[in-house]
């Protein structure tokens, strides 16, 4: 994709140009290079299937994208209240974008709890569509309002469209024969078509949607169409829009694109591991938010080798998957914050076993069970350090939703290669987040050999096979398949002796033993960290900022803005947080300063100064929600001023 020499992430009304004068039901037609959209509701209303709706008639057309899906813990809040808000935001544009947006441009309100819960980030001058059926005086008091917002002044900053979507909705299904309750469930598909019409999105694929999702009920399917129609309709044929939008597709590097979410590109990054390295796929997993996609979505692919178990509790989970790796497959198991520390003892068992294992965390608000569906990037010192003894592992941190496929099959890579667990740490922005992702060609995948033992190893020709005699290049051990003739051997949580595996507790075998482990993963060779800097390596600008994870599209969009406003700023993002890249203390030392911005309390700030003695600013949120590009923005203005940190 290409990116404009401005910073066109900047405002919320960039690029507009207008052509075909306002005339009658005839609107104006605008022309935006990107737009926010913000639908919210009670958690019952189907914002998150409407959202999903219109980013996939987005993707279809060939926008790029980038969603932020946001709602409650609770798997039914009370109706109307503001526990229960749950939004669905989508960025579109015509051109790279890398974040959902900082604020709407559109808000959809479907009640008031949506209304006073989302209305502080909608600017002034932004549209709000709100659903006026809902602005009773029993909704309104629920949350605290003692007015009608809708009547007199309070929305004055706003250009306000109050649409009784429910009346209309019932009106559009009056003769379909569904029950009052029934018809009105289908205003979300009124709003989405009115917000379809609006911004010149194609309506064929949500009608193939609705026919296919309630193929079983084909009345439903024709009265969510005919509700869909109604909204497209009311828009057509009202005179209160007076204005239309259109954002052109971006230009996209020539292939195959389709619309993905972190967790399913973790899925297909498996999948795809697996079939690259011929090895069957084992998912030992038991469901946790927001990691159970990943489950949902390998459980329906038993045709390419993968068996899904869901376990009683989350140590069942990963105890097999330990054992389907000793049995000679890739096993995998998932989780979130609290299931990483259950899993701990068993992850420090592979660590032992030295056996591959893949563990993946979606991170979420903790501790204990914390924000379950809010983002967090807390996990990090957990996993370098959460285990007993001297236990080290790699830990990989893809970037955005479809980077988790290329980082799923980077960490099976590592841990077929090195015989030994691997950590990749995604977060639930990546997990619930979508954007457009070109679907790779198989043929360029790597191939992953996992070299299993096919005999007797010892260097004294005495004919035995010994399970820790290591490869000189990586320090692995062999992989022998249970069951094979010759290669029996002992396993098990007890220390062993370098080389032939007998259990051991000689001081100086242990002391060789960790040291061997802790050397096996130092020296894994990881790509060099890039760094983009538009002055180049002779001369750096003033500030590095350095981050990890799904910070990646904030700290690239804030980055943007400044090199607008005239001022540099270098950029470098980290995908392999251990071991880390070998070029990483030269690139720290060319920085007269390096601020690493992290959704907790510093931790890889931490990590990089005890590592480097260099001082890291450090800038940090938990706040359950992702960074904005506004905020960093201004932060980093602000850093090279010199006003703060």
């Amino acid at each position: 994709m290409t990116t404009p020499d401005t910073a066109v992430e900047a405002h919320g009304h960039d690029g507009i140009t207008s052509s075909n004068e306002s005339n009658g039901h005839h609107p104006e037609v605008r022309k935006r290079q990107r737009v926010v959209i913000r639908f919210a509701g009670d958690s019952g209303d189907g914002m998150q299937l409407t959202g999903d709706r219109f980013t996939s008639e987005a993707a279809a057309f060939g926008n790029d994208l980038a969603t932020l899906p946001n709602f409650p813990a609770e798997i039914r809040a009370p109706a109307g209240t503001l526990p229960g808000v749950s939004s669905f935001q989508l960025h579109f544009a015509d051109y790279d974008i890398v974040t959902p947006g900082d604020r709407p441009d559109v808000l959809v309100a479907m009640n008031p709890a949506a209304l006073k819960a989302n209305i502080k980030d909608l600017p002034h001058g932004g549209v709000l569509i709100v659903n006026s059926d809902e602005f009773t005086k029993r909704n309104l008091t629920k949350v605290g309002y003692g007015s009608d917002p809708l009547q007199g002044d309070a929305l004055s900053a706003y250009t306000v469209h109050s649409v009784a979507m429910a009346t209309l909705a019932k009106g559009a299904l009056a003769e379909t024969g569904l029950s009052k309750k029934d018809a009105e469930r289908s205003k979300n598909m009124f709003a989405l078509g009115l917000l379809c019409w609006m911004y010149h999105r194609p309506t064929e694929g949500t009608e193939a949607f609705l026919r296919e999702k309630f193929a079983r009920r084909p009345d439903l399917a024709e009265a969510n169409i005919l509700a869909f129609r109604a909204g497209w309709n009311y828009g057509e044929t009202t005179e209160a829009f007076a204005v239309t939008y259109e954002v052109a597709p971006a230009k996209l590097e020539t292939g195959t694109y389709r619309q993905i979410t972190g967790n399913t590109a973790l899925a297909y990054g498996i999948i795809a591991a697996g079939r690259q390295s011929g090895l069957p796929v084992f998912l030992g997993s038991y469901p946790i938010t927001p990691a159970s996609d990943i489950l949902h979505e390998l459980s329906k692919h038993k045709a390419f080798g993968v068996t899904t178990f869901q376990a009683e509790d989350e140590i069942s989970g990963i105890g097999s998957a330990i054992g389907a790796a000793f049995g000679g497959a890739l096993g995998v198991t998932t989780t979130s914050g609290p299931g990483i520390s259950l899993k701990s003892e068993a992850a420090g068992l592979a660590v032992a076993l030295e056996l591959p294992l893949l563990v993946i965390d979606v991170q979420r608000g903790g501790p204990s069970t914390g924000l379950p569906t809010k983002t967090e990037q807390a996990d990090l010192l957990q996993a370098m350090f959460g285990r007993n003894g001297e236990s080290p592992l790699p830990i990989i941190a893809p970037r955005s939703p479809g980077d988790c496929f290329d980082a799923a099959l980077e960490a099976t890579r590592l841990a077929v290669t090195y015989r030994t667990p691997v950590m990749l740490l995604s977060d639930g922005s990546l997990a619930n987040g979508s954007e457009p992702w070109q679907v790779p060609d198989v043929d360029t995948l790597p191939i992953i050999e996992p070299g299993f033992a096919t005999g007797p190893n010892a260097p004294d020709d005495s004919g035995e096979f010994w399970p820790y005699l290591r490869d000189d290049e990586t320090l692995a051990r062999p992989w022998a398949l249970p069951g094979t003739a010759g290669l029996e051997h002992r396993i098990g949580g007890l220390e062993k002796a370098d080389g032939k595996g007998a259990i051991s507790y000689d001081p100086d075998n242990h002391d060789r033993m960790v040291r061997l482990r802790q050397a096996k993963i130092d020296h894994i060779p990881v790509p060099d960290v890039a760094v983009d800097d538009p002055e180049g390596p002779d001369n750096p600008a003033e500030l590095l900022v350095l981050g990890w994870g799904s910070t990646y599209g904030p700290i690239v969009a804030g980055c943007r803005r400044v090199r607008s406003m005239g001022l540099s700023i270098a950029q470098a993002h980290l995908r392999h947080l251990n071991p880390l890249p070998a070029n990483l203390a030269e690139v720290l030392g060319r920085y007269r300063t390096v601020l690493v911005p992290e959704m907790n309390l510093g931790q890889l700030a931490l990590l990089l100064r005890g590592r480097y003695l260099v001082d890291i600013k450090s800038y940090t949120k938990v706040s359950g929600l992702p960074f904005q590009a506004e905020e960093l923005q201004n932060l980093f203005v602000d850093t090279l001023k010199g006003d703060i940190l």
